[in-house]
């Protein structure tokens, strides 16, 4: 068909010269890139499924270790749909870790680190981001060079300061640093999301009266609800899944957090064979708290961090 328009087109008006060859050239290409764009397209599909089943196979192989026998976890070939449906190992497995009193320690662990965190976070960000005085960029280059350092090397001398002051076997070392400032990566986000919300609010605010206090809390923190909800969401997986920091500090099993408690099935503390259909099911309701928090919250997690792009560097 092609070869047949190009005869057609150059045997027309020889006023038109090159000309007709060239107008088949342009409508003869479009063809060829429309049949491509579906095979694009289909490969992208392809691509995100494969990415989704990684993501959620483990999940449904734990829900199904989960709702199989002690016998039925290790059958050869391995079934993918338990048989019977064993739904009191989410009641016997919980039991056995006394897992009530774990959450309730994660509970407070996490929602005071929380607190903590986001609120001096956002505070650091609003100074660094809104205020002048000498070495605010000297200060944010500090706090920024900080996150290059993995956390790993502080931990002995933290260790023996926490001990020699005795805050070794409780809840202080979780919990206090994360009042002053723990985490450089909310620090940082703070700062750039201020920077994207022009100087003219505050300056309107000011002719009303309003201290920097008043701006900060009835100005800037409801236009920031995505910042600070992205770094709450952070904050509370960070400390919820954290589980190197409470098993260095804390001794005594009736203050571990779920973390701790959760790794009590597979090591010598339980003092007993692995049951993985009780860990399992366990292992389900301990990633729950994360997972509703994640969904309830995910419109403002991704506008958060989508938001970061905007910002203007000052």
């Amino acid at each position: 068909m092609t070869t047949l328009l190009t005869d057609v087109d150059s045997a027309g008006d020889p006023a038109e010269g090159g000309r007709g060859n060239a107008d088949v050239t342009a409508r003869a290409v479009p063809p060829g890139k429309d049949r491509s764009k579906p095979v694009r397209t289909a490969s992208w599909y392809a691509m995100a499924l494969f990415i989704c089943a990684v993501m959620v196979v483990p999940l449904l192989w734990m829900i199904t270790i989960g709702l199989k026998s002690r016998s039925a976890v290790f059958e050869v070939p391995p079934r993918l749909f338990p048989t019977e449906f064993h739904w009191e190992n989410f009641i016997k497995g919980p039991e056995a870790i006394q897992f009530p009193r774990l959450l309730l320690n994660s509970s407070i662990i996490t929602a005071l680190s929380v607190l903590g965190g986001v609120m001096t976070a956002m505070m650091a960000g609003y100074a660094l981001a809104r205020l002048r005085f000498p070495g605010r960029k000297l200060w944010f280059y500090l706090f920024v060079g900080s996150m290059l350092l993995p956390g790993v090397v502080g931990l002995i001398p933290l260790f023996q300061l926490y001990k020699s002051i005795g805050w070794y076997d409780t809840w202080l070392p979780l919990i206090v640093p994360a009042f002053f400032g723990g985490n450089p990566l909310f620090i940082f986000l703070a700062r750039q999301y201020f920077l994207a919300i022009p100087y003219s609010i505050d300056e309107a605010a000011k002719i009303d009266g309003a201290g920097h206090f008043r701006i900060f809390t009835q100005v800037m923190l409801p236009l920031t609800k995505p910042a600070w909800i992205t770094m709450s969401i952070l904050a509370f997986q960070a400390s919820w899944n954290d589980f190197l920091n409470p098993l260095v500090y804390l001794y005594s099993s009736e203050k571990w957090p779920l973390s701790v408690g959760m790794a009590s099935f597979i090591s010598p503390f339980a003092g007993q064979t692995p049951d993985w259909s009780y860990y399992m099911a366990t292992n389900l309701l301990y990633m729950l708290p994360p997972l509703i928090l994640f969904f309830a919250a995910q419109r403002y997690f991704i506008q958060g961090l989508g938001s970061l792009g905007s910002t203007t560097q000052k």
